[in-house]
């Protein structure tokens, strides 16, 4: 296998790794970059557990090889808030008691956070294709939805 040097920049900061031309990107970001909160559920990319965005596109990251992700920027749910400031999405989720597992969570907020930056008013319709992608088998999407759109609410009179 040849090993290739990739740069990528994960939640605003940079990283030169050198990885296998066959490693996936999900396996870099938890192993290599020990970020957990990326999931993996099915590792086929059905369950959407390990989504995160890529160049502003939710990309399930057990598809990705890390070749391919080279020279982009990745935002995986560490780089969503902080403890000490939570993301409105995260504020909301927590409000709503929308976790149950948690396993989907973060791909979750991830999801709706991407939602929100490309559409600050998404219908209900909008939000639950927004989330579509990534199974939960515990909430049953409901909380999950009136979160989201909560934290469409907040961050409009933040911005007003």
């Amino acid at each position: 296998m040849a090993k290739r040097l990739v740069k990528l920049n994960v939640n605003g900061k940079d990283h030169a790794l050198v990885v296998e031309s066959t490693d996936r990107l999900l396996d870099v970001l938890r192993d290599r970059l020990d970020l957990r909160g990326v999931k993996e559920g099915c590792g086929t990319g059905d369950c959407g557990a390990c989504t995160v965005i890529m160049e502003g596109q939710l990309v399930n990251s057990c598809l990705v090889l890390a070749v391919q992700a080279r020279d982009r920027r990745i935002t995986t749910i560490e780089g969503v808030g902080a403890r000490e400031k939570l993301h409105p999405i995260q504020k909301a989720v927590m409000k709503y008691n929308a976790t149950q597992c948690g396993f989907c969570i973060p791909a979750m907020v991830l999801a709706g956070k991407n939602l929100l930056d490309h559409n600050p008013t998404p219908s209900r319709d909008a939000v639950k294709e927004a989330i579509s992608g990534i199974l939960c088998r515990c909430t049953g999407y409901y909380k999950l939805i009136d979160a989201i759109q909560e934290a469409a609410d907040e961050l409009r009179r933040v911005k007003v």
